[in-house]
């Protein structure tokens, strides 16, 4: 993304059971979102997640795009 700057704080960046949790979903269908699955491409985009070591991050805009606002508790 030249030219754009995208800031973020700690709490629009989760796990994907963290986003589970707050959007009642599934961790493993958050993590699918980031690598597609059965032959279908990913539905978040490379900004909007990545795998660090071992675990998948996903942004709060990425899933907002896809789900709305998360679920209060």
């Amino acid at each position: 993304m030249a030219g754009h700057e995208i800031l973020l704080t700690f709490g629009d960046v989760m796990t994907t059971q963290e986003a589970a949790e707050r959007w009642g979903k599934s961790a493993v269908s958050i993590k699918h979102l980031c690598t597609g699955i059965q032959g279908r491409p990913p539905r978040l985009t490379e900004e909007e997640c990545r795998k660090s070591g071992g675990v998948w991050l996903v942004t709060r805009a990425g899933m907002e795009r896809l789900y709305g606002e998360e679920l209060r508790s």
